[in-house]
């Protein structure tokens, strides 16, 4: 079963990549009020089961996939 891993930067975090991607994309005379900028995994399992697969991928992402002080993470299936 594959599944994606969507990490972001908290809300309160002060996302210095979004923000350069942000103003060179402003600067260039696109139109746009927010930009963020983080990282997308995609994991194939060996599970068959959809929770089973997920609740693999949460541990694996609790391990070492994102950081819980700065980041946050969705699980969707591909």
């Amino acid at each position: 079963m594959k599944l994606g891993i969507k990490i972001l930067p908290r809300p309160e975090v002060l996302d210095s990549q979004g923000r350069t991607v942000l103003n060179s994309l402003k600067e260039s005379g696109f139109k746009l009020n927010e930009c963020k900028v983080g990282k997308y995994v995609v994991i194939e399992t060996e599970h068959s089961n959809l929770e089973a697969a997920k609740k693999e991928i949460q541990r694996m992402a609790d391990y070492v996939l994102y950081n819980p002080l700065i980041e946050t993470y969705e699980v969707e299936q591909l």
